[in-house]
This record gives C-alpha cells, structure tokens and sequence, in this order.
C-alpha cells in the first residue's frame, strides 16, 4: 500500500485505535504506550498489504495480535499478576464462540463489587467451599450464599451488556492550573491528589452528573477493578462526595472548557469602572489613613512603595462584598491536613475565536492574600503576588522561614558569615537584602491585625454601586456551571467582583497618571509586601 494512503488510514482510525487501548488498560500513560505499539504495527501491516477488502477487520485483526503481544511482553517483563491483567486476549482473533463468553464473563466479573469479585473469584476460580469463604472473610455463611445469588444475577445481566467508552475515555481533561484558597497543609495542597491525570479525570467525571463507579470506570474507559482504591483514596480525602445509590459527585470547581472573549471583556469593562470610582474615591482615604501609621522602614524611603501596599491590599482585602452564603460543603479537608476549596482551570478553548476584545484582557493575575506568621519570632508578613513584582513561585516560594531569616539579620542573630551563608543566599535570592546588606522590605514596626484595622472599609454607597455589577456579572458565570457549584460560583463571583484584577487595575492607574512614580527593579521584589515586626531595620 502507498504511504499516502496508509497515512490517510491511520489518521481516520486513531481514535479508535486510542480507544481500543484504553479499554483494555487502567491508566492512561499505559494505553498511550500500548495505543503506541498499535500504531506501529498496523502501519507496518498496511504498507506491506495491497488490496485490502475489508480495512476495518484487518485492522482490528492486527490490534487483536499487538495487544496479545503486549500483554506477553508485560508480563514477562513486569510479572504482573493475572488478576492485574484486564482482559488476556488470546493468540488470534477472538472468533471462538468459547474464548467470546470468557472475555464477556472476565469483563462483567469487573464490574461486580470489591466484595463479590472477591467471593466469586474464591468460590469460581480457587473452588472453594461456601464455609471456608465466610471464615476467611469474616462473613457468616448465610451472607456468603445471599452474595452468591446476587452475583450471579449481576452476571447474567452483565454478561451481554455493552460497555462503551465515554468521552473521558476517548479525550481525557488536562489540568492547566490546580489552585487553592485556604491551608494547604503540610503537604501540596490539591496538586499531590489531583497532579495525577487519572485521578483528576476519576473527580471531572462526577462534576456534571453522580455517577457510580461501574459508570466512572464506563467514562474513562478503564477497568473498574484498578479504581477502586483511587476512588476510596479520594472520598476519603474529601475529592468525591458519596451520595445516595453509591453514586459519587464533587465539590471542587472546575473551570469550563470554554471560555467567552466577548463575556470576559464585559467583565474587563466593569471591573475597569469599579476601579476608577476606587481611584477617585477610596485610594485618597487609605493614603490619609497612613499619614498616623506606627513607625516603619521603607527602602531606599520611597515611602510610596508602602502606600502601594497598603491600597493593594485595601482593595483585594477590604472591598469584596460581603454574602452570607453557608460554603462549608465546598471545603475539602485531606487526611493529612489541609482545609481548602479547590479550583483547576483547564486547558480551555475560545468560543468566539474571531471576536477582538477593545481592551487587553492579559495580565490581571494575582496570587495573594499570603499570609505568613513565625511560631518562633515576632515576625509576620501579608503579600501578594502579580506582574508588579519579580518575586516568583508564588505561595509555594513565600516561606515563613525567610521571615524568621529576615528577623534574625535585623536583629544581630546572624551575620554575612560561613556559618550563616545558606540563610543570607536566601535572602538575597528572594529579593529581602540587597547585594550591599541593605533590608528591602517594607517593614512596620508593631502588630499587624492593628496596622490593617486602621484602613478605610467601603461606603454604603459604593457597596450598593459594586453590588449591582457583582451579582449580575456572577449569575451570568454561574450558567456554565453544574447545580450543585452554582451557590459557590455566585458567592465567589459576587464576594471577589472587586478583588485581584481590580487591585491590578488601580495600581495601574497610580503608576500611570503619575500618584506614585514607577517601580525601580529592586522595589519590584519588595512590591506589595509588607512585613511586621517588634524591631526595625537601621535605616
């Protein structure tokens, strides 16, 4: 055959190809590479053929082998166990009448309970008696047989009963962002559950509609036998959320697929109008509020670096509009420690991809409120990360312990020496101490919840004026959400309608029209941050 036409051949069959693979895999790295060796041996088949009569049986003729052959190799190679393997195809094609039945009585056993596979497997396969499987499992007898019936009822009807692959099977979610509000945890928050590509798509699975795990296991395409213990690790950490008829939803928030630019610049607009009343009305109380502050070190005394701050976080702190909404269900509380609400923004696509927003709808991203506050020292910091400061890896990078460093240099504990040459490296790779020793780091001295408590809160009349743009704007988003996440799209929208990107805009305005000069590149390491401590730094 032509390479021309064997291309065209591969290209329109590869979905089922991926397909095939992941039917008979349980993870999706597995049947990338087993969909791989596929590929490779069905083109090198067609190459070698002319005259092919019926492409789509010699296909599947040659993914029957390819998969027997991997299945070989895996278990030589891996010694996977039998039970591990899910569905042992034989040498050839599965044409006998017998060697069909099996792979349908293999298949419907899958689907069966944790317990029942396991009664049948014993009861079938290792032929053992009713009195020695209920002493093994604990179970009286009486249990052992009524499980016995039912299973086989569950077969007979599972037996003949067609398992398609659902869309997760075929075009699995990717995760562009996992994000976090809340305590993290000794660990890394939701990226250590939902870093892995099968467990995040287990939890998509459940987002639209409850679902079972025989359904999951039918969305994904995998074996229900090898999600078990996946499912079980993510109720128990509070991903899945069992509901009645063993069926499984979620509250974590997911981004939808696609997003509007038309709907964005909508947003833009109001947000952009939001901050031009804060510029004129709000920023000039918060400045005033400073004129009183307690004593404090500013870098270089730029002191406008420490008003930046102050109407930063004024703004992503002091102006959301309150909503008295119960979101206690949104919280996901790992066993390890942690109690956050989850947000994953996923690789999305524009829906009016020929639409030109009038405005530049980039760069309004923000990662804050971060609060840190040492056990040890009296030492404690509010930051927040955007494209105003150098300042990289977001929470992740803003340690408490490079507080903890900073107290000690201020007050004599540590000093530029060998001794001290891993703190002072961190230091200075964080931007906290210049390359001449010098602090640069807003430093005010006294408490924090008091330095805060000083700035102005909104009026009732701009409260009433944000309130209108919130509430309309969080309706619309939450249309393109499932029921059970609408209560805390509306809440976050309305509550964070003036928040980051408003905060974002506003500055832009100072540094624009001239209220505060631009931002040197070492002022861009200690932008919106703002340190508190018992002692200040010499000046």
């Amino acid at each position: 055959m032509e390479k021309q036409q064997a291309d065209a051949i591969i290209t329109e069959y590869l979905p089922k190809l991926y397909g095939f693979a992941v039917k008979r895999c349980y993870g999706y790295d597995e049947a990338e590479e087993l969909c791989a060796q596929i590929v490779e041996e069905v083109y090198r088949a067609l190459r070698t053929r002319d005259g092919i009569r019926n492409v789509g049986g010699y296909i599947y003729t040659v993914c029957e082998r390819a998969y027997a052959g991997y299945v070989r190799r895996r278990k030589r190679d891996a010694a996977i166990p039998l039970d591990q393997i899910p569905e042992p195809a034989a040498d050839g094609l599965e044409t006998d009448e017998a060697e069909d039945e099996m792979r349908r009585v293999r298949q419907a056993l899958a689907y069966l309970t944790r317990q029942r596979r396991a009664i049948a497997y014993a009861y079938y396969f290792e032929d053992k008696p009713v009195a020695v499987i209920a002493a093994e499992r604990g179970l009286p007898t009486g249990t052992v047989k009524w499980q016995l019936n039912k299973l086989r009822s569950e077969l007979k009807e599972g037996i003949y009963m067609e398992h398609k692959i659902g869309k997760l099977g075929l075009k699995p979610v990717a995760a562009a962002a996992i994000g976090h509000n809340g305590d993290p945890g000794p660990n890394r928050g939701p990226d250590d559950y939902l870093g892995d590509k099968l467990n995040l798509n287990i939890v998509y699975s459940v987002y639209w509609q409850p679902r079972t795990a025989a359904e999951i296991a039918d969305e994904l395409g995998v074996n229900p036998v090898f999600l078990e213990d996946r499912i079980d690790l993510l109720e128990k950490n509070g991903f899945l959320v069992r509901q009645s008829g063993s069926r499984y939803t979620t509250y974590v928030r997911f981004w939808p697929e696609t997003c509007s630019r038309r709907q964005e610049e909508a947003v833009f607009l109001k947000r952009r109008e939001a901050a031009e009343l804060l510029v004129r009305e709000y920023v000039p109380q918060v400045r005033a509020a400073l004129e009183n502050a307690p004593p404090m070190y500013v870098p270089g005394g730029n002191r406008e670096l420490a008003e930046a701050s102050a109407v930063f976080y004024a703004v992503l702190e002091l102006c959301g509009l309150p909503v008295q909404k119960d979101l206690s269900r949104y919280s996901v509380r790992p066993t390890d420690g942690g109690d956050y609400i989850v947000n994953i923004e996923l690789e999305r696509t524009v829906s009016d991809p020929d639409y030109r927003p009038s405005v530049d709808l980039s760069g309004m991203w923000v990662c804050g409120s971060m609060w840190r506050k040492s056990e040890k020292y009296p030492v404690s910091s509010w930051s927040a990360d955007s494209r105003f400061t150098s300042r990289t890896g977001g929470w992740e990078n803003n340690r408490t312990a490079d507080f903890e460093y900073l107290y000690e240099y201020i007050t004599g504990a540590i000093t530029d020496s060998p001794a001290d040459a891993d703190k002072f490296e961190r230091l200075r790779g964080r931007g906290l101490l210049t390359d001449s020793g010098a602090v640069n780091a807003v430093v005010v001295q006294g408490d924090r919840e008091a330095f805060f408590a000083r700035l102005p809160r909104l009026s009732d009349e701009l409260k009433k004026t944000f309130a209108g743009f919130a509430l309309e704007n969080a309706e619309t988003i939450a249309r393109d959400y499932p029921p059970q996440m609408r209560d805390l799209v509306v809440a976050w929208e309305a509550r964070g309608f003036v928040g980051g990107a408003v905060a974002m805009m506003v500055q832009d305005s100072l540094y624009s029209d001239g209220t505060f000069r631009p931002l040197t590149e070492q002022e861009r390491a200690a932008a919106d941050l703002l340190v508190f401590s018992d002692v200040l730094p010499e000046a």
